[in-house]
């Protein structure tokens, strides 16, 4: 894996900046946090072991109270509930914090957001963790493939409404990562290989595979990109 903290254009692009990423205690959001910090930036990194539930909007506004603006918000709070989500109300629950939590995030962060416009030269950024699951549906998670396929949407829709502003707004799509979420898949031996089989690219992604895309997308390099969704799959989409 590269070197993040060692390429030029993280420590040019975000020494001094204000970076908010929730569900950045673990897994993918912890490695952005961590890949953020390395590149010079001053980090928020919440989870519920922080006290930060994206299903409120009190706990939003006071986690982000401490900030005097912010340049970059990372949506990565994500539950995945296989083999319960046809039960209405775990579908609810893992649709509330994926997808609703997430506009929750976006709109609790937009008078940051626009703060940071005043005096920089480069717009404030979103960016969105998806799923490859924003693309195909998923039988046993039915709600996180819902979820996940509406932050696409969102992604999008949000893309549009804050151009006008200055806000960019785009996301990844991570195919199967070794995170705490698809543990119970990586433990079952022939489910793990065979969707490492199925990735043309031959191995299941790191977290630090996604943190890449992320630091660009949140980039001046991506100044002229929003609303895209960017697979970081190793292939398996187009397979």
């Amino acid at each position: 894996m590269p070197d993040l903290a060692a390429l030029d254009f993280t420590g040019q692009y975000f020494t001094g900046k204000h970076v908010a990423i929730t569900g950045g205690t673990s897994g993918i959001g912890l490695a952005l946090a961590e890949a953020f910090l390395g590149a010079g930036a001053t980090v928020l990194a919440g989870g519920l072991e922080t006290g930060l539930d994206v299903r409120s909007e009190a706990s939003l506004a006071a986690w982000l109270s401490s900030l005097p603006h912010l340049d970059v918000l990372v949506n990565a709070a994500g539950v995945i509930r296989r083999g319960e989500e046809h039960l209405p109300e775990v579908f609810a629950e893992v649709v509330d914090i994926n997808l609703n939590g997430a506009m929750r995030a976006c709109q609790a962060a937009k008078p940051l957001l626009l703060k940071s416009l005043l005096g920089q030269s480069s717009a404030p950024a979103v960016v969105n963790i998806a799923s490859m699951l924003s693309f195909f549906g998923s039988g046993p998670a039915p709600a996180y493939s819902a979820s996940k396929g509406g932050l696409a949407q969102l992604t999008k829709s949000l893309a549009l409404s804050w151009a006008p502003l200055g806000i960019r707004v785009n996301a990844v799509a991570p195919g199967w990562i070794e995170t705490p979420l698809t543990a119970p898949l990586r433990e079952d031996a022939a489910k793990h290989e065979a969707l490492r089989a199925r990735t043309p690219m031959g191995r299941w992604g790191k977290p630090a595979d996604v943190t890449g895309p992320v630091l660009f997308l949140a980039s001046p390099l991506a100044a002229f990109v929003t609303g895209a969704i960017l697979p970081v799959d190793g292939g398996y989409l187009i397979a």
